[in-house]
């Protein structure tokens, strides 16, 4: 394994190179919006409502605080990395200055895999909610068309389009468009919880978790069980306690992004202060919105009839209910949500590729920024359009949990990688410092762990591929591309002064 540490001091002073260097225009609430802008999106309107019915039950509440308290104590360990190591590159950046290059690597590729699959996915059901919200006004509106074999998605390629031009522009401006987009969606969340509660009725709350069941032919798929499942011979079964813990893993897709915040703490004025405040201060309203609605939710229907739904969601249980006026709302609301989360990934997705080029383990003309502006035009724009094009060509439907694994493999490096810091590099300023280390970073790295088991062997197999090809790419070019390489190999050719003796 390549151990090949990249000193802090080393990270944070790349970042005062002016030709790849980002500017620094984010304050707190900057952060907090863009957290909350990409956590929340069409799946607070849905997958509560599937974890549900398929899952859990009313226990779901309990599976999206199980979720909330592992990302929580996840961002704490980001939170201190980007305090003390503030630049660009999240999860991929603090590894490389623990636990060496070749993981720092694998996570770089592993955070690439996450916000590319997540923005193509998003981008293509921002297509399918816009003609929704359309038609609920009574519009029809024709989301794809032919073209010879394949069934184009062009709204998917246009808002990738809009987003990608927007970033390029700068950061602070797509944020203030970000922000009129979150406070819409976080309206329409806040009315809907408020006119919700007036049809909750208690009964449905019983029992909170339902006695487990098999699930039908769920033995006979072993590329649909749980890799914990799988791995024990433990039969599959719905509700229970483990259909809780499974439920958690499905729902921890909604809390997926607070690293992609992260990745622009070389954007933040007051890095330090900033940072934390602005995480935490996102994780916390998006918590209360999640549980808020999954308690309206379980409690306006039974969870089994949300299950007798073929695609049971928050629009279900109002029109189950007799409120069917709540349809054209939600659907605003998903669209406005999924718009922000397109957004953000495909700034998290230009600002990992911008640190891994900027380093030398991808080509360096990618971290070329721009005079005025300081964004990586280059990146931003090769990146927006691999993404536009995979949206509206292709089923990426197919891919969605590899967001789930993708992010949960960094969340587990980053926990191991505070333990390792604090004994590397007790001397670094911290302007954020997880309480109860190392007990509390190693149980987050444990519960993600554990939400990874959860996951489909399916989704394994799909991601060890993705990580066989990233260790490919290494071994051919990042290896002795990266630039720590060169400083080595400079160090070892240096020649020895005519006249001199050689040193000891």
């Amino acid at each position: 394994m390549n151990l090949r540490v990249k000193s802090v001091e080393a990270s944070i002073a790349d970042s005062g190179d002016e030709t790849r260097s980002l500017k620094r225009s984010l304050g707190t609430w900057d952060l907090a919006l863009m957290g909350i802008a990409v956590a929340v999106g069409a799946g607070i309107f849905s997958v509560g409502a599937q974890a549900a019915a398929n899952y859990a039950g009313p226990s779901v509440i309990l599976s999206f605080v199980l979720a909330a308290v592992t990302c929580g104590l996840a961002i704490m360990c980001y939170a201190e990395f980007a305090s003390t190591v503030p630049v660009a590159g999240s999860a991929y950046t603090f590894t490389y200055a623990t636990m060496g290059e070749l993981l720092a690597w694998i996570i770089g590729w592993d955070l690439i895999l996450e916000m590319f699959t997540a923005a193509a996915v998003i981008a293509k059901y921002w297509g399918v909610y816009l003609g929704e919200a359309l038609l609920a006004f009574g519009i029809p509106f024709p989301s794809t068309f032919r073209l010879g074999d394949l069934e184009v998605s062009w709204p998917a390629f246009l808002i990738v389009a809009v987003f990608t031009a927007l970033l390029v522009a700068g950061t602070k401006l797509t944020a203030r468009v970000g922000a009129v987009f979150t406070l819409i969606k976080v309206g329409i969340v806040v009315f809907v919880i408020v006119a919700g509660f007036f049809f909750v009725n208690a009964a449905n709350y019983v029992p909170f978790i339902p006695e487990a069941v098999p699930t039908a032919g769920g033995s006979d798929d072993a590329w649909a069980q749980s890799l914990f499942s799988w791995a024990t011979g433990a039969a599959p079964a719905q509700y229970g306690i483990f259909g809780m813990l499974a439920a958690a893993s499905l729902v921890f897709f909604a809390f997926i992004g607070f690293d992609v915040v992260a990745t622009s703490a070389e954007e933040v004025r007051d890095p330090q202060k900033r940072l934390p405040r602005g995480i935490f201060l996102g994780l916390g309203i998006v918590t209360a919105l999640y549980v808020l609605v999954s308690i309206v939710m379980t409690g306006m229907v039974s969870y089994r009839q949300l299950a007798e739904q073929e695609t049971p969601s928050l629009a279900t249980a109002f029109r189950l209910v007799g409120q069917d006026w709540a349809s054209a709302l939600i659907s605003v609301g998903a669209l406005a949500g999924l718009t922000t989360v397109i957004m953000v990934l495909l700034l998290g997705l230009s600002r990992i590729v911008f640190a891994l080029s900027r380093d030398g383990l991808l080509p360096r003309w990618l971290s070329k920024t721009t005079e005025h502006t300081k964004t990586p035009a280059r990146v931003q724009v090769i990146g927006g359009l691999v993404v536009a094009l995979t949206a509206a060509f292709t089923d990426v439907g197919l891919l969605e949990e590899m967001i789930n694994i993708g992010t949960l493999s960094a969340f587990v490096l980053v926990s191991i990688g505070i333990v390792v810091l604090r004994r590397t590099r007790p001397d670094l300023p911290r302007g954020f410092r997880v309480p109860w280390s190392p007990v509390l970073p190693l149980l987050s790295a444990v519960l993600c762990f554990w939400l990874m088991l959860n996951l489909t062997t399916l989704t394994w197999v799909r991601f060890l591929v993705w990580l066989a090809i990233g260790i490919v790419i290494y071994l051919l070019y990042g290896r002795r591309r990266s630039r720590l390489a060169g400083e080595q190999v400079s160090e070892v050719e240096l020649p020895t002064p005519q006249g001199s003796l050689p040193r000891d």
